[in-house]
């Protein structure tokens, strides 16, 4: 049986007090979090500390202060057995130059537990969603920098485990990659596979994650669906623009179909033959108000 295929209503992710500094004023400060299985992503300015956060949850670094428990282990003290329970792609590729990309995916499925037949079927599955099946027999030490990429990623999707934490998963990576990998994350939370990414993509949170978390100033600001957030600040308006485009009026709803029609049906009378919109905030907009900053997608184009 996959770890995937194991039900539990553990949390998937406990932290208590988390702290952690480098010398100099705390990256995480008395972080309190606790989140279900599912999917989730955090977002968060340059920074912010969303790779220290992944790497202590994925057993790689010892937090200062405070306990944080992963699939009820803890990250410490359960390291070694909690490494055998999730994967974790990081922001470089960490895979075996001297090898082929079949042979990464097969060394790291049969680590994993699988069988042999199991781990060649999955890595040419994995090889041809993400566009490399034509060099799937040459040395990674010939690739680009975005086919190792690629790799890394499906190196970490072979096993299904039941967590995977995925750091900034598709920067670098082409329209069609990023999708595959989209679509790859949908079919793994659908046997029960958890994932925890950090992205720089406030399109990608919205798209894939049932739970967003933002990160700012060593602490969660905020948690919660793209749609809670949204609302959080600043509802659904209808707005109203005249011939040329330019916003004439602005008006609020709940969204639903009977308060927009309520809501129409008067401004009809009051001022018609003005086009209609119905909007939400954006995600750009949420993260620019809970953070003050502008989205990282923006900030690492500037940077």
């Amino acid at each position: 049986m996959r770890y995937a295929d194991t039900v539990t209503d553990e949390p998937l992710i406990e932290v208590s007090g988390l702290s952690i500094a480098f010398g100099g004023p705390r990256v995480l400060d008395h972080l309190d979090l606790r989140l279900p299985r599912g999917i989730h992503a955090l977002l968060g300015p340059n920074g912010a500390g969303k790779t220290t956060l992944v790497n202590i949850l994925s057993t790689l670094l010892r937090p200062s202060a405070g306990h944080a428990r992963v699939l009820g282990l803890d990250t410490q003290a359960d390291r070694r057995r909690l490494q055998r329970r999730i994967a974790l792609t990081g922001q470089y590729a960490a895979v075996d130059e001297g090898l082929s990309g079949a042979e990464n995916l097969l060394m790291m499925g049969t680590l994993f537990g699988l069988t042999r037949a199991e781990a060649l079927r999955r890595g040419d599955e994995l090889l041809e969603r993400f566009g490399l099946g034509a060099a799937r027999a040459a040395r990674v030490s010939t690739y680009s920098g975005g086919m190792r990429r690629k790799l890394d990623i499906a190196v970490s999707l072979i096993a299904e485990p039941e967590l995977i934490f995925l750091d900034e998963p598709t920067t670098g990576l082409d329209t069609r990659s990023r999708q595959a990998l989209w679509d790859e994350i949908h079919r793994l939370a659908g046997q029960g596979t958890s994932v925890f990414l950090t992205t720089q993509y406030l399109d990608e949170a919205e798209a894939l994650a049932e739970r967003i978390l933002v990160l700012d100033g060593g602490r969660i600001v905020a948690e919660g669906s793209a749609d809670e957030l949204k609302d959080r600040v600043g509802g659904t308006t209808i707005q109203l623009h005249d011939e040329s485009g330019r916003l004439v009026s602005e008006h609020p709803t709940d969204g639903s179909t009977a308060d927009v029609a309520r809501t129409l049906t008067a401004l009809a009378g009051q001022q018609p033959g003005l086009a209609v919109t119905v909007r939400k905030p954006s995600m750009d907009e949420v993260f620019l108000q809970l953070t003050g900053h502008g989205s990282p997608e923006a900030e690492g184009a500037a940077a």
